[in-house]
């Protein structure tokens, strides 16, 4: 939840509840909300959105190669400036036509973009990391999406739950999105600092995403939940889910999340596409970071069931959102943390940093 003032804020102390968010359709022009199309072998829906483009890349001379280009998002507060970009119609204004596919994860998403059913991604930096170490796909990370800041990550439990530290955790269920991806990471990291080895909790992922998560927290069938914005805050509203700890602090402090990827061969084969894309997701980057209403109108404009009430939309907490060349120094920290606590490999992110591989 924000505080007053602020883009973000800590989240607030255990038994008080924030409003959360749905998301409510709003003045974005010709949306087509009806063409939803479920992607079986993804996990995802999709949902065909004109959309439009506008920053500092220069789109190189021509028309694009693919102006309808598939794009999967996770639909979190960490893709506010993809949101921001469709809403305000930066990809359309670039030439591109976006068929937006709401991801359950980053991890459902990657073979299907590996296989060449999906264009584009944004999701988080670890699922990247592991499918380009697993030699899953051959991706290369073009756009920076977010740097977590206090709020915007948190591990939470429900009302009245006798699990009031990370201690208590020892033995419990903490459910997360995908195997060992950026949640679980967060997680395992906070429990690392209070000197529990992450294999003392056991880590399960609910089959459906985070609904799922949160209908198995509420069920009782977990002990506590790895809820990014804007899942935190509806949970809190809808809930009353108490947050045991806000993630943005120790060794992943103002963490980077989320960036941008596409293969390596598709990025070969669409280059002035790419261009035009990285444009208008770089203006909507810049809007995001300077622009709180511009985010929640965004947010607010999702398709049902993502979408966020104005309520929710108005106590998210923000992420910073960068612009400009892929910083591989910031990016670094999320391999060498994997390393560190989860034990994969030592890996360079500069190996995805670049085009030719």
């Amino acid at each position: 939840m924000k505080s007053p003032g602020s883009r973000a804020a800590a989240l607030p102390p255990p038994g008080h509840a924030r409003p959360s968010s749905l998301y409510r359709q709003r003045g974005y022009p010709r949306i087509i909300w009806g063409a939803a199309v479920v992607l079986a072998a993804v996990g995802v829906v999709a949902i065909v959105l004109p959309s439009g483009g506008g920053s500092a890349a220069p789109a190189q001379a021509g028309p694009s190669e693919q102006p309808d280009p598939t794009v999967a998002v996770v639909p979190a507060v960490d893709s506010a400036g993809f949101f921001v970009a469709l809403y305000e119609g930066l990809f359309t204004r670039r030439g591109l036509h976006v068929h937006f596919i709401p991801a359950v994860s980053s991890e459902t998403v990657l073979g299907a973009q590996e296989a060449g059913r999906i264009g584009i991604s944004c999701g988080n930096y670890v699922s990247y990391v592991q499918a380009q170490e697993q030699h899953k796909a051959d991706l290369y990370i073009f756009a920076e999406g977010s740097v977590m800041q206090a709020g915007t990550q948190g591990l939470y439990v429900m009302p009245g739950s006798k699990i009031r530290d990370l201690a208590e955790l020892k033995g419990r269920t903490i459910a997360v999105n995908a195997p060992r991806n950026i949640l679980y990471l967060l997680a395992a990291s906070a429990l690392a600092d209070d000197g529990i080895p992450p294999s003392q909790a056991r880590f399960v992922i609910p089959r459906g995403g985070f609904p799922a998560m949160l209908a198995w927290l509420k069920a009782g069938r977990v002990d506590a939940a790895v809820l990014p914005e804007p899942f935190g805050s509806i949970a809190e509203l809808s809930m009353g889910v108490v947050p045991l700890i806000d993630l943005d602090q120790g060794a992943t402090l103002s963490f980077p999340v989320q960036g941008c990827a596409v293969t390596r061969a598709w990025a070969r084969a669409h280059p002035r596409t790419l261009a035009a894309f990285r444009a208008a997701f770089e203006q909507g980057q810049e809007i995001a970071d300077t622009s709180r209403s511009a985010v929640e109108h965004a947010m607010e404009s999702l398709p049902a069931p993502f979408g966020l009430t104005p309520v929710q939309a108005a106590v998210l907490a923000l992420d910073s959102y960068p612009v400009g060349p892929v910083d591989t120094v910031r990016l670094q920290r999320v391999a060498d943390v994997m390393h560190q606590f989860t034990g994969a490999p030592v890996f360079s992110m500069q190996s995805m940093v670049t085009s030719h591989g």
